[in-house]
């Protein structure tokens, strides 16, 4: 037997999480992906980056490197507030910078694109 009953709108379930947890997004989205390639050392490496948040509303930074076209590693970092993910995701960045990582080249054709 369906029995209805007066509903109040003003009890929600998802109002009081959006609440307690405004913080729950990430201010910026924060992603990078850098290759290092030598041909005279047959060399073709790429490092990825991203900072997510998780379903807990912490910030997960995920680091991801290999050899180009292989499938690679790689490692999850869990944060309860996001400038620590960042401080890390800068210091990788410097990291890399100064071992030769750069920003992929872009083709004509994406540049039309």
């Amino acid at each position: 037997m369906n029995q209805s009953r007066p509903t109040d709108s003003n009890i929600s379930l998802d109002s009081e999480s959006a609440v307690r947890n405004p913080a729950g997004m990430l201010a910026q989205p924060y992603q990078l992906y850098v290759e290092r390639t030598d041909a005279t050392k047959n060399m073709a490496r790429y490092y990825a980056m991203s900072i997510e948040p998780t379903l807990f509303g912490e910030a997960c930074l995920i680091r991801r490197w290999g050899r180009i076209g292989a499938g690679g590693q790689s490692l999850a970092h869990h944060f309860t507030h996001e400038e620590e993910a960042v401080a890390l995701f800068l210091d990788v960045l410097r990291q890399k910078r100064s071992r030769g990582y750069r920003p992929k080249p872009r083709s004509p054709a994406e540049s039309i694109a």
